[in-house]
């Protein structure tokens, strides 16, 4: 959040993060360890993901939600490995493709997408949102309560 410049914004907490990923299993995550097998060290990656489905491809397709290296740690190939975890998992469960999401101004991010993945933007869609008190006014929308 801090580095998306909304840090101010952000609603997670340890505890909704616990309820959500490991207990209702809404989504994923990748964690990428300083150090050894034997001796792990800190934390200074994450990819946390989930899969999404397409009626376009008939198959499943995984979304990347966050993905995150220490700032000490950028560029040594960690988000490369993170991603080359994410390519087997896509491909484990037949995934059709990998979608994710950058700020426009993340020049560094699209670069390291674009250059380093050969990911391609899809300029021709524009993301959309609801956020809780929109979801709620749907509720208008129901046929039967």
């Amino acid at each position: 959040a801090t580095y998306e410049k909304a840090a101010d914004s952000a609603k997670a907490t340890p505890e909704l993060l616990k309820t959500n990923l490991f207990e209702k299993k809404h989504g994923s995550a990748l964690l990428a360890f300083s150090g050894s097998p034997d001796a792990e060290g800190e934390a200074i990656g994450l990819a946390l993901y989930f899969f999404n489905f397409s009626t376009w491809t008939g198959r499943p397709g995984l979304y990347l939600e966050d993905l995150f290296v220490s700032e000490k740690d950028r560029g040594a190939g960690v988000g490369k490995a993170l991603f080359g975890e994410l390519a087997a998992v896509a491909q484990a469960n037949n995934c059709a493709r990998m979608d994710w999401a950058v700020l426009k101004w993340n020049k560094p991010s699209i670069d390291f997408y674009e250059k380093s993945l050969g990911a391609v933007p899809m300029s021709e869609w524009q993301g959309m949102r609801l956020e809780e008190d929109g979801i709620e006014r749907l509720k208008r929308f129901r046929i039967s309560s």
